[in-house]
């Protein structure tokens, strides 16, 4: 059992800007912060190795935060396996937990029925990995290691959230490695 709670609710949209708003105007969540054309130097999507060009808009929504998506590049993803490209269907994607070691969470959850969807890593060897929870969840879920950039990046978003932002400042791009 991985055991841990939810760190993340993650949308699948069209617009991550366009949704970060729209979220913010119906519950106050945000500010968000943008990462454009995130540069992940290796996917494996269902065992074969794919491109995956996507943004994300990144925001507090109470106690946790909150992700909207959008897939840049078209092709087959664990996004598309929920929502199939073209089909203009968008909603939840996935939640993400913390754990100590993600191929072996991975491991676990394939054990119990939920195989890996996606497994990347960014440039810099930070890993993350997409289990397919839908028979049972509804959605996936995501699995990375609580690493100090991703404390530190979870700590930026939640302290913006206390100091609020005005509207001019309720969204910023800014970039990842």
């Amino acid at each position: 059992m991985i055991g841990r709670p939810i760190r993340q609710v993650a949308y699948f949209c069209a617009d991550v800007r366009a949704a970060a708003a729209a979220h913010h105007a119906a519950f106050g969540s945000g500010p968000f912060f943008v990462a454009d054309n995130i540069p992940v130097a290796r996917s494996v999507h269902r065992g074969v190795e794919r491109v995956l060009d996507h943004s994300s808009a990144y925001g507090q929504w109470g106690e946790v935060m909150i992700e909207f998506v959008q897939q840049n590049n078209p092709g087959p993803s664990p996004f598309h396996d929920m929502y199939p490209e073209g089909s203009g269907s968008y909603g939840i994607h996935h939640t993400a937990v913390f754990v100590d070691d993600v191929d072996a969470a991975l491991a676990q959850l394939e054990a119990q029925g939920a195989p890996c969807a996606m497994r990347a890593e960014m440039a810099d060897g930070f890993v993350f990995a997409f289990a397919d929870t839908t028979a049972t969840l509804g959605h996936m879920t995501e699995l990375y290691s609580p690493r100090p950039s991703l404390l530190g990046f979870y700590a930026m978003i939640a302290n913006a959230a206390q100091d609020g932002a005005p509207e001019r400042d309720l969204i910023t791009t800014i970039r990842l490695r």
